[in-house]
């Protein structure tokens, strides 16, 4: 008797210029920047970067993104999302960012009222982050072609608002502190996405609204949010 195997490969990510990323795994790292830490209900600045994970069916090319069901309130959270081309334990923060493929912008879409009636119940909250499509993202950028600066604005648009918008200078850990705080516990690996986290302004998307994603330098993302709630 022959046991048959789904066949699968990983989700390949267009890469400027040419070629392709394969994602192995989505971290995302929380509460990155002080103002968004307050709105979420910090009273402090966390000490230590706070991470969770995706599954990395959740990233997503698509100019439409379907509104997931089981939500009434689908919040947005725009990021620099960065793409790793090698890895390892306890690495310092120049072994993290040599091992830095490329950057991206992307938007962690957070089922919000999920979340909070889990945190409230003291469950894990997963499915309010790791739905499909949660990690929409722009075009890959190589790191040769582009690197973040502190003065580099991060800004997310509905339907032409401004909605979010702050310099990366403003994270509390920068992409190579995250990437080496995060090898202290598990193993970076080439493949692996990194959300770094959103600033402050996160709210709610409604059907029909168009999305503009934006960091300096990067292309953009766009997509419109269809369905209903």
């Amino acid at each position: 008797m022959t046991t048959e195997v789904v066949a699968w490969k990983p989700i390949q990510l267009p890469v400027a210029g040419g070629g392709s990323f394969p994602v192995r795994h989505i971290w995302c790292a929380g509460r990155n920047y002080a103002e968004h830490a307050r709105e979420m209900g910090a009273t402090n600045a966390p000490r230590e970067p706070v991470f969770f994970s995706k599954p990395a069916a959740a990233m997503s090319i698509s100019s439409q993104i379907a509104y997931p069901p089981g939500t009434a309130l689908l919040h947005h959270e725009v990021e620099l999302v960065v793409f790793m081309q090698s890895g390892g334990r306890r690495l310092s923060r120049a072994q993290a960012r040599k091992s830095i493929f490329g950057y991206a912008v992307g938007v962690d879409l957070t089922r919000r009222d999920v979340q909070t009636i889990a945190k409230q119940a003291g469950h894990p909250w997963e499915m309010s982050k790791g739905f499909d499509q949660s990690a929409p993202v722009g075009q890959v950028v190589s790191a040769a072609g582009w690197q973040p600066q502190g003065d580099t604005m991060i800004r997310l648009e509905i339907d032409g608002e401004v909605r979010q918008s702050a310099q990366l200078g403003d994270m509390l850990f920068d992409p190579p502190e995250l990437i080496a705080r995060l090898s202290q516990t598990v193993t970076v690996n080439a493949g692996d996405v990194i959300f770094t986290g959103t600033p402050a302004g996160v709210g709610p998307l409604l059907p029909g609204e168009q999305v503009r994603a934006m960091i300096e330098g990067l292309p953009a993302l766009n997509f419109v949010v269809e369905g209903r709630p």
